[in-house]
């Protein structure tokens, strides 16, 4: 059975090969054949440019997507006018322990967290609508240049200092 499977793959094989290379020089030649080259195709540096550019759209909608998705909370409140509740100041206890002073409307409440959950510790004040006492104007940062002077100062100090000249 085998023998015969054989001598008859080898007939086929024998008989289309031949046949094939006979006529592919004819089909070639004929230019509306499948296998004839087309000279109407995009170049292929045209066709990279338009795969980058589509890859960069899409990848511009997927990070504008996900920036809109992360800051839509914060556009939110734009709309509505500012958060009645705040979180003003935080400070960390050590282990898991936290103190926080959080906001809501006028009032103010010192809350301290654990391991364990939440507990109000302390109603506070209301916050002031506006100081009591101006504050002063904070002073003018110093540049560059005076900056780095300062700094030259110091190091030449400190060497002639420790020189004992």
């Amino acid at each position: 059975m085998t023998s015969r499977c054989h001598l008859l793959s080898g007939r086929l094989t024998g008989g289309i090969v031949p046949l094939i290379l006979a006529l592919a020089p004819a089909a070639l030649a004929d230019p509306a054949s499948p296998l004839a080259p087309r000279p109407d195709l995009p170049d292929a540096g045209l066709s990279a440019i338009r795969t980058v550019a589509a890859l960069i759209i899409v990848l511009g909608l997927f990070f504008g997507g996900v920036w809109l998705f992360r800051n839509s909370q914060r556009m939110a409140w734009r709309k509505g006018g500012l958060p009645k509740l705040a979180i003003l100041e935080s400070r960390p206890l050590g282990n898991r322990y936290a103190l926080h002073v959080v906001g809501y409307e006028q009032q103010r409440l010192l809350i301290g967290s654990s391991p364990s959950g939440l507990s109000l510790l302390s109603q506070l004040p209301a916050a002031a609508a506006a100081p009591a006492e101006p504050v002063a104007p904070a002073p003018e940062p110093a540049s560059f240049a005076q900056c780095f002077q300062h700094f030259f100062k110091g190091r030449l100090g400190a060497k002639t200092e420790g020189t004992g000249s």
